[in-house]
C-alpha cells in the first residue's frame, strides 16, 4: 500500500526561501519515488499536478490572529486567546492530515513562528496516530535573533525539550550538535539530511539531456571524462579507451569516456573505424564504461548530439581528455577552459598554443596509456575544483539524497 506523506510548514512553494525551496525537491523526489505526497502550509500554491496542496493561512506565520498572539507571548505574556486558538489550529491539522500516514514537519517544532500552531500538534499527537519527523532546520533557542522573544514554561518550551516519539532530522554535523545540547540527548538520535541541488534545473538541461544522463547514470560515476569528437582516426579514439581501462583498473573506481560524434562523413573508413574501436572496447572490458553517442538513440536511428547537450556534457564532465593526433585549431580546448574543466591532451603543436601552460599534455603516440591514466588521476586528485565536483555528484544530488536517505527514514 503505497505510503501518505505529508509535509507541513508555514509556507510552501512557489513562495521563495531555502525551506520552501527543500519542501520542493522533497515533494517532487517523494512523488517520483511512488509515494502520495500533501503539502500542508499557511501560504503558498500548487507547482506540481500528482502533488495535494492544503493551504490554510492560520498554519502561516502572517495571519492576523497568529501575529496579535505572537505579540504577547514575545513579551513573556500568554494571551487570553492563546487557548482558543490552539484548539482551532488542532482541528484544522486533524482535517490536513486526514489518512496520512507520515508527517514531515519543518521548523515547528523549533522556531516561534507560530507558537499556538506548534502547541496545536503537539495537543493532537496525543490522540492522533501519525508517525512524526521533525526537520529542523533552524534553532530559536539557540539563536541571538530570537531568544528575546523565547520565556521559561509552556509554550516556549515545546521548542526546547524532545518530544516522545518524534523522528528528528537537521541539515547539517554543526546543527546535529547544536540540537543534541539544547535538547540533552545523543547526538546520534538525531539523523543528518542535508540539502542538495538538481544538477537539471540547476543547468537547465533539455529534456533528451536528462534522458540521455538518467539512462546512462552518468551523475552516478565516480569520473567523467569527455572526448567531443567525430570518429576519424586523427582523433587517436583508440588511445582514449586504453587510457579509460587503464584508469579504472589504477583508481579501482567507475570512470566513464563519452564520445560525442559520429563517424565522419566524409571518409567511408570511419564506419570501419568505429567497428575497430567497438571491438577494442570489448577487449578492454570498457562497453559499459565507454558510450559512443552514436549509437544512443530513443528511435533506432543513429544518434548525433545537439549543441544543448554538449554544453550539458561539459556541465557534468571531470575532464577534457583529447589524444587527436591532428588539429588545425583544438576549440574543445576553449570549451572546455570557458567550462572550467582540467584538459588532458595531446602534446601537438596547435593545442599547446591553445592551451600554453594551462593543460596537461601527453605524447599522443609514444606515451603509455598506464602512464596518461596516472597523470589524469593525479590531476584530478591535486585540483580541489575537481573533487568538489566529484563529492557534490556523488552525495548532494537530490535524487540520491531522497533514495540513500529519505526513503530508508520513511521505511524504518
Amino acid at each position: 500500500m503505497t505510503k501518505r506523506i505529508a509535509i507541513l510548514h508555514y509556507a510552501s512553494p512557489p513562495t521563495i526561501g531555502g525551506v520552501e525551496s527543500l519542501i520542493e525537491h522533497q515533494a517532487r523526489g517523494l512523488n517520483k519515488s511512488g509515494y502520495a505526497v500533501r503539502i500542508i502550509s499557511g501560504k503558498g500554491g500548487s507547482f506540481h499536478e500528482d502533488i495535494n496542496v492544503h493551504i490554510n493561512p492560520l498554519f502561516g506565520s502572517t495571519h492576523p490572529d497568529v501575529l496579535a498572539v505572537k505579540s504577547e507571548l514575545d513579551t513573556g505574556m500568554m494571551p487570553i486567546v492563546f487557548e482558543a486558538l490552539v484548539e482551532r489550529l488542532k482541528l484544522a491539522l486533524y482535517e490536513a492530515l486526514a489518512g496520512c500516514d507520515i508527517c514531515i514537519v519543518h521548523n515547528i517544532l523549533s522556531l516561534n513562528k507560530n507558537l499556538p500552531l506548534t502547541a496545536a500538534l503537539a495537543r493532537l499527537l496525543e490522540t492522533q496516530p501519525i508517525r512524526l519527523i521533525a526537520w529542523n532546520s533552524d534553532l530559536a533557542w539557540t539563536n541571538p535573533q530570537y531568544q528575546p522573544e523565547l520565556h521559561p514554561g509552556y509554550p516556549w518550551d515545546l521548542l526546547r525539550q524532545p518530544w516522545p516519539m518524534v523522528r528528528y532530522v537537521t541539515i547539517s554535523e554543526a546543527r546535529r550538535v547544536e540540537m543534541a545540547a539544547l535538547y540533552a540527548i545523543d547526538p546520534l538520535s538525531i539523523q543528518v539530511i542535508t540539502p542538495g541541488i538538481d544538477p537539471a534545473r540547476f543547468f537547465r538541461w533539455t529534456s533528451a539531456t536528462t534522458v540521455l544522463i538518467d539512462e546512462l547514470k552518468l551523475l552516478d560515476t565516480e569520473g567523467l571524462l569527455l572526448l567531443p569528437a567525430r570518429i576519424t582516426r586523427r582523433k587517436n579514439i583508440a588511445l582514449a579507451l586504453h587510457v579509460l581501462a587503464a584508469v579504472r583498473a589504477q583508481s579501482g573506481c567507475d570512470y566513464r569516456l563519452i564520445v560525442t560524434g559520429p563517424p565522419g562523413p566524409h571518409n567511408p573508413s570511419n564506419a570501419s573505424y568505429l567497428t575497430e574501436l567497438l571491438d577494442l572496447r570489448q577487449a578492454l572490458g570498457v562497453e559499459a564504461s565507454a558510450h559512443f553517442l552514436h549509437e544512443w538513440s530513443t528511435d533506432g536511428t543513429p544518434f548525433l548530439p545537439d549543441d544543448d547537450m554538449v554544453a550539458g556534457l561539459y556541465q557534468i564532465a571531470d575532464a577534457l581528455f583529447f589524444p587527436s593526433i591532428q588539429e588545425g585549431f583544438g576549440i574543445p580546448i576553449l570549451e572546455a577552459g570557458l567550462s572550467g574543466l582540467p584538459i588532458f591532451c595531446a602534446d601537438i603543436p596547435p593545442l599547446r598554443t591553445t592551451g600554453e601552460a594551462d593543460v596537461t599534455y601527453f605524447d599522443p603516440v609514444n606515451e603509455l596509456p598506464n602512464h596518461i591514466a596516472a597523470r589524469v588521476l593525479n590531476g584530478l586528485d591535486i585540483n580541489p575544483v575537481s573533487r568538489l565536483r566529484r563529492r557534490v555528484r556523488r552525495s548532494f544530488r537530490w535524487d540520491a539524497l531522497i533514495q540513500d536517505q529519505l526513503v530508508p527514514l520513511l521505511e524504518d
